[in-house]
């Protein structure tokens, strides 16, 4: 199986790379704007005829987006995560490959759900951002394109390589320098935030099974739990092996904004504003859908993927 993916540098991208590239079955060719890429192109500025040619010439059974951007001004998201997937829908259906797509969506195209339920693929999206709104944008255009295609609506992912502005991340950022600077306890604010969180490895096995797959349309990939940050600081603080209190301040200081032009990222814990994805204080997948059209559930626990997460903040000390 000939399998093109888009984003392979990225956080999600570079474990799917490796999941397809562990598969004998899969040839594998890597389309990005990073050196890395086997083939250079930008999918936001790059044309539809040009990436039609790439398309015919290498004539993948099917094509993975990983490609995208979770942080920038409104404009740059549309052009990052809509118009990118514009280009991509419109160079699929010119080509005569005829690619199964495999899309990587967002939880945050749901916007914010009632405490306590579990969010079913057929619930109303709501995006609370322009982050939101731009993946669901791209959804739309995937699901309209008449393409053999499924979109995979991840949740919140975690687990080695998590990015330093996430929340997990912040979290073993901020234990780390602590540990650093001897402080006897540790302050932190919405910690009452509740998520599922979903390893990135297992992100990377339901990608892999899409592709295998002949189901179409939106298909969540979560655990199906949530988990209150609270909780999760508690149990990295306990595996880190910090021995002072960890405190959450239910009243932040003033917002932090980021400077001109620039924009927090999806996730990021910042003072008075502790998890503006858009999605209010909880999130939790109903994942049906996954087990009985993919054949897929999360295996990695939460505890193992915050073992990865601190194993690489020690590193930094």
């Amino acid at each position: 199986m000939r399998v093109l993916l888009l984003g392979a540098g990225g956080y999600l991208g570079r474990f799917v790379a490796d999941r397809l590239l562990a598969d004998p079955a899969v040839q594998l060719t890597a389309l990005g704007r990073g050196d890395d890429a086997d083939v250079r192109f930008d999918l936001s500025t790059g044309s539809p005829g040009a990436l039609t040619r790439f398309l015919d010439a290498v004539h993948p059974g099917v094509v993975v987006n990983c490609a995208g951007a979770i942080r920038g001004t409104a404009s740059e998201l549309a052009r990052h995560n809509t118009v990118a997937t514009a280009t991509l829908c419109e160079s699929m259906r010119r080509s005569g490959c005829r690619a199964r797509l495999v899309h990587l969506g967002c939880a945050a195209e749901y916007g914010p759900s009632q405490h306590g339920s579990s969010i079913a693929e057929d619930a109303v999206a709501r995006p609370g951002g322009p982050y939101g709104v731009s993946k669901l944008a791209a959804t739309e255009l995937v699901l309209g394109s008449g393409l053999d295609a499924i979109v995979l609506r991840v949740f919140s992912p975690t687990g080695p390589g998590t990015p330093a502005g996430s929340p997990l991340g912040r979290l073993a950022d901020s234990l780390r320098r602590a540990m650093q600077h001897g402080d006897s306890e540790l302050k932190l604010g919405g910690l009452g935030v509740q998520r599922d969180f979903v390893d990135v490895r297992d992100v990377a096995r339901a990608v892999h099974a899409a592709t295998l797959s002949a189901a179409q349309g939106v298909v969540n990939i979560g655990t199906g739990h949530a988990v209150r940050l609270r909780d999760a600081a508690t149990a990295l603080a306990r595996i880190s092996g910090y021995g002072g209190a960890v405190h959450d301040l239910e009243s932040p200081p003033a917002p932090r904004h980021p400077p001109a032009g620039e924009s927090l990222p999806p996730g990021h814990l910042a003072s008075g504003a502790p998890y503006p994805d858009g999605c209010g204080v909880w999130q939790q997948a109903d994942v049906r859908t996954a087990r009985d059209r993919l054949g897929w559930r999360a295996r990695i626990g939460l505890e193992e993927s915050l073992a990865d997460i601190w194993m690489e903040a020690a590193c930094r000390m």
